[in-house]
């Protein structure tokens, strides 16, 4: 699976005061960040641990 492969999409939270990027073809796949930039390469991070989370309790992964 490659993660560049997901739709990540990237919005400033005023509740949050910070960035989020929620990757909409993984349930609950959401990073933060105080730049844009920091979103981004933490949700690279949640994806990752989102996949191997998923492959070690034997749930199904959406593929691109």
């Amino acid at each position: 699976m490659n993660i560049a492969e997901y739709s990540m999409v990237i919005y400033w939270s005023d509740e949050d005061q910070a960035y989020l990027v929620e990757v909409p073809e993984l349930p609950g796949c959401i990073a933060d960040g105080k730049t844009r930039q920091e979103a981004l390469a933490n949700a690279e991070n949640v994806i990752q641990e989102w996949i191997e989370t998923a492959i070690e309790l034997g749930r199904p992964i959406t593929e691109n």
